[in-house]
């Protein structure tokens, strides 16, 4: 994997006459020594000319895989345009769909926002039995299952983000054990799911004009179904529309939840609902 930082650490060893030098090919998770020498640079067994590095160090945002030899952006074009982002050295990316962040990037970088978001449980990590309604790249899955949760179950219907997340360096963890991932939509799969078999259900949905059924009372309902006593949904809803339009989307969906019988309440500094099944319905 290689960004615009990455390809101007190489070319600057090509000028300075290097014959090696230690960067990192998986998005920060690691450093290797990489050979650098007559114009151009080795990657394990493939070369890469520097003229294709130069291109990379232009582009400021993408982020790019070495496939067969050749650099190319991870992005797909289908009916919608999934392109994985850089975010920032050291840290996490994020998936653009059509041009629209899946995860919170101002102020806090992915891997921080979904580390806060598990850690909204408060002391609910220890052996936990997580859903998690909406893969992404799987930063909350693996958030959960690393902070102590026993099962994760993580749901994600469009195959094109899975395939992203598959080459990510950061959503390796979701290989764990722990974690077991469905390609399906999380709107129909609830019906299937069991009564009270989870304690926690973390939903980071995609935005309200994209997928409103997930922000319904009768998905709600099924989500009150699947939670234990006692359990805790954490719903992230943000703010959009609220800075230019005066939109509080959160006052629905609190409303909304507690017509299903949940308590809610609203937490401004994470953007989310956290809501308590405290009594059956």
């Amino acid at each position: 994997m290689f960004t615009s930082e990455v390809a101007l650490e190489l070319l600057k060893a090509s000028e300075k006459g290097f014959g090696s030098v230690e960067t990192s090919l998986d998005l920060w998770r690691s450093r290797e020594v990489v050979e650098v020498s007559g114009g151009e640079v080795r990657v394990r067994d493939e070369t890469i000319p520097l003229e294709a590095l130069r291109r990379v160090a232009a582009d400021r945002r993408s982020v790019y895989a070495l496939i067969s030899g050749e650099l190319r952006k991870v992005e797909v074009r289908a009916e919608h345009f999934y392109k994985l982002v850089k975010t920032g050295v050291g840290h996490a990316p994020t998936l653009e769909i059509d041009g629209i962040h899946m995860h919170r990037v101002k102020g806090v970088f992915p891997e921080e926002d979904a580390y806060l978001k598990v850690r909204a449980m408060s002391r609910r990590q220890k052996g936990t039995v997580v859903l998690d309604t909406c893969t992404g790249l799987g930063y909350t899955a693996t958030t959960a299952a690393e902070l102590g949760a026993s099962s994760v179950l993580t749901v994600e219907k469009d195959l094109h983000v899975l395939e992203i997340a598959e080459i990510n360096p950061w959503s390796r963890g979701l290989e764990s054990e722990k974690i077991t991932i469905l390609n399906e939509d999380v709107s129909n799969l609830v019906y299937s799911l069991p009564d009270s078999a989870f304690h926690v259900v973390i939903h980071d949905p995609p935005r309200f004009s994209l997928a409103g059924e997930l922000y319904s009372r009768e998905f709600y309902k099924e989500v009150f179904r699947v939670l234990r006593l006692g359990g805790l949904m954490i719903h992230y809803v943000g703010r959009p529309g609220e800075r230019f339009r005066g939109v509080k989307l959160y006052r629905g969906v609190m409303e909304r939840l507690r017509l299903t019988g949940f308590e809610a309440r609203w937490d401004a500094r994470l953007g989310v609902v956290k809501a308590f099944k405290r009594r059956m319905m």
